[in-house]
């Protein structure tokens, strides 16, 4: 009997390590430990600005080669078309009306007598009620840290210091010759986007026996337009592709995408890149395609062509952007995603990976990426629409009355957008599916499309408690 018995439990043993192998592509695979997070968020990168969507111009190998192991996905877009909103999005989950952060600074942009509304007053600090994505990952165990541009407050109490970061420094305003907070001692000649990666490369390195959570908000590509001589010099050289022809800017895209090449070198070298799920995308879209808006807050830097417009608008210039995810032990190399995700989306996608099941403290917008993720992005996200508030004025030419955008909102579906502009009521429809440069308002030929979306947008600022402009002579209140 002793014989069969032990051929019997060789039998075991062998069955239980092949249900147990590794199955044969990474989609398919389950991680084999709680993953790392390093989220690489870049400053007005438009959705064109890199050579995996499509630039022959700026030079970007290391996002590149992110994109080819990982999931590039063409249909992601930000809460905002500029950058408060977007951050106070992705750090909570949640819509722009939860948290009162619409714009940038004053909601009152441009000279009074050009605005026919009272814009909707803007907070500039998140609010200490919502939660973060950095105290979601700290209360489950993990590191956090942020080094880069934060934007949601700075004094006591509203620094990420105090808002779930272990680690946090606050730097923007210039490439060069910069001031963080809290102080700390800076070469004459560092480059912001070389000095930040330098403190991200550090933190790894100290927390690679952990699980950690990096979030890597960079200054660049944001003006003012400053680079490194060498990198102008190498641009200057090279002859302009369409819109894409200037160097200072093509040289800051450059340095960010060299910082993002030294992340990845420091994971493969502590043998962290399988287990590091690495995020790259933008707050907002490029600075251009504003056409004849003219003045310093209309002026074109880069081209976001097919898109229209650009950063400020709620065209998709303004809003769509790039977006790179890679993880080897859940994404197949070289997936593609069509499927519209949102800002607010990635912190239901980090509960969901943490496996939290207890109700967030507030509730949440967005859904979780996951399955995306798994499918090689064939999945469907079960939702009907994403949604966009933005209650404020945007100048472009202060002294002639041009605008990025007066207070409007959004909706868009898998294939179409309405946008609603607060003035006049005025709704444009676009169908994305055949005109991604929203080049034809199909809102007079396509009434009953028009109305539905209109309602469905309506019907979202009420469950949200959107808070809408008001007319001049109308009181507040």
């Amino acid at each position: 009997m002793k014989r069969p018995l032990a051929v019997l439990l060789w039998l075991g043993v062998l069955f239980n390590v092949a249900w147990t192998a590794p199955s044969a592509t990474a989609a398919e695979e389950k991680p084999t430990r709680r993953p790392n997070v390093v989220f690489i968020l870049a400053d007005d990168l438009g959705w064109t600005d890199l050579g995996c969507y499509g630039s022959r111009y700026y030079e970007t190998p290391n996002i590149d080669r992110l994109c080819r192991q990982g999931m590039k996905f063409t249909a992601a877009y930000t809460c905002g078309p500029n950058c408060a909103p977007t951050r106070a999005c992705l750090m909570t989950g949640r819509y722009t009306p939860r948290h009162g952060i619409f714009t940038v600074g004053n909601s009152d942009r441009g000279l009074e007598r050009f605005r026919k509304l009272v814009p909707v007053p803007n907070r500039t600090r998140l609010p200490l009620s919502e939660q973060t994505m950095a105290q979601v990952f700290k209360q489950a165990g993990y590191a956090t840290a942020m080094f880069g541009k934060w934007h949601l407050g700075g004094k006591r109490g509203y620094h990420p210091l105090q808002r779930g970061f272990d680690e946090a420094i606050v730097t923007a305003g210039r490439h060069f010759r910069f001031k963080t907070n809290p102080p700390r001692k800076v070469p004459p000649d560092a480059y912001l986007a070389d000095w930040l990666t330098d403190r991200a490369v550090d933190f790894i390195r100290r927390h690679r026996r952990e699980p950690f959570f990096l979030y890597l908000p960079h200054f660049a590509v944001h003006t003012p337009l400053q680079a490194k001589e060498e990198l102008i010099a190498k641009y200057r050289r090279k002859p302009p592709v369409g819109g894409h022809n200037n160097p200072v800017y093509a040289a800051m895209i450059d340095s960010l995408d060299q910082s993002v090449g030294r992340i990845l070198a420091t994971l493969d070298e502590l043998d962290l890149s399988r287990h590091t799920i690495v995020i790259f995308t933008s707050d907002n879209g490029g600075v251009g395609g504003y056409g004849s808006l003219g003045g310093p807050a209309g002026r074109n830097i880069t081209d976001n062509s097919p898109l229209r417009r650009g950063k400020g608008c709620l065209y998709e210039g303004g809003i769509r952007v790039p977006l790179v995810v890679r993880w080897p032990e859940c994404i197949a190399p070289g997936s593609v995603c069509h499927e519209p995700v949102i800002t607010v989306d990635f912190l239901a996608t980090f509960r969901q990976l943490l496996r939290i099941d207890s109700p967030p403290k507030n509730p949440l917008d967005g859904l979780s990426l996951l399955e995306l993720w798994r499918s090689g992005g064939k999945a469907r996200l079960d939702r009907e629409a994403i949604y966009w508030h933005f209650p404020a004025y945007l100048q472009a030419n202060v002294r002639r009355g041009t605008w990025r955008t007066t207070p409007a909102g959004a909706i868009r579906t898998r294939r179409y957008k309405l946008i609603e502009y607060f003035e006049d009521g005025r709704l444009e429809l676009y169908d994305l599916q055949n005109d991604i440069g929203e080049r034809h308002n199909l809102a007079a030929k396509q009434p009953e499309l028009a109305r539905r979306l209109h309602q469905m947008l309506k019907d979202w600022r009420r469950r949200v408690g959107a808070p809408m402009p008001r007319p001049k002579h109308q009181p507040a209140g």
